[in-house]
């Protein structure tokens, strides 16, 4: 007759750990210590989001109760944005009103950011440039040996992000140059095209869909840019349908 296996001697199924499979909470950190700090003293009120890390998805705001259908999840004051408003009542308006052929409301966005990270400490965006990832992995940033490597829809799509930023950079060299008075250093060695690349990257993987309106101190391309710190950490599976 077998004995029967007691409590200790039965194999348990090991349980997944929910840090791993929830997220991993990092409101701790510095950083996000100090960007909910500078987010309340422009009005920012909270949320029950926290930021996280996502094992299959990296960086994202982890809820902290159960949300139900039409919760508000995240609401941000406008002083919270940086916006093509934002930039045009800065020390860049001036010149961006005077310079001609206008400057598109993208770039306009570009070179703020551009500027406020050399700024470094000096900056009032640096709780928020310092959560910005440092380095992106977009197409256009892909070393050209593995570009090389890619399907060839992703290669197009790689080469046309290169040549945009390119093209932008080239045309813009006129316009840096002219804000040549706000700094001590000469602005060829601020208004760089790894600066403009990971400025354009920021914008164009962060940006939320806010419309503004036309304005004549910008070319015509649409102004639909705005920023949204804490907002912008939200992140989802990919396996997930999305409907906003």
């Amino acid at each position: 007759m077998r004995k029967s296996r007691g409590r200790t001697g039965r194999k348990r199924r090991r349980k997944p750990l929910q840090g791993l499979m929830d997220g991993v909470n990092c409101s701790h950190k510095l950083e996000y210590i100090k960007l909910k700090k500078w987010l309340k003293d422009r009005g920012f009120e909270g949320s029950n989001l926290k930021p996280a890390e996502f094992r299959e998805t990296g960086r994202g705001l982890m809820a902290t109760k159960a949300l139900q259908v039409r919760d508000l999840i995240i609401s941000l004051p406008e002083k919270c944005l940086l916006t093509t408003s934002t930039v045009l009542s800065s020390y860049l308006g001036g010149y961006i009103r005077k310079w001609k052929p206008p400057v598109s409301p993208l770039m306009a966005l570009c070179t703020f950011l551009m500027a406020e990270k050399h700024a470094g400490q000096k900056s009032p965006w640096k709780p928020y440039l310092d959560v910005l990832p440092q380095a992106y992995t977009c197409p256009a940033c892909l070393e050209h040996d593995v570009v090389t490597l890619l399907p060839e829809p992703l290669k197009k799509k790689a080469q046309e992000q290169r040549m945009m930023i390119q093209e932008l950079y080239m045309s813009s060299k006129g316009f840096f140059s002219s804000l040549q008075p706000l700094f001590a250093e000469n602005t060829a060695t601020i208004f760089t095209y790894s600066a403009l690349e990971w400025a354009w990257c920021t914008i164009n993987t962060r940006t939320i869909y806010m419309k503004h309106p036309q304005r004549e101190c910008f070319s015509l391309e649409p102004d639909v840019y705005a920023l949204a710190p804490y907002l912008d950490l939200l992140n989802h599976s990919p396996n997930v349908q999305v409907r906003s």
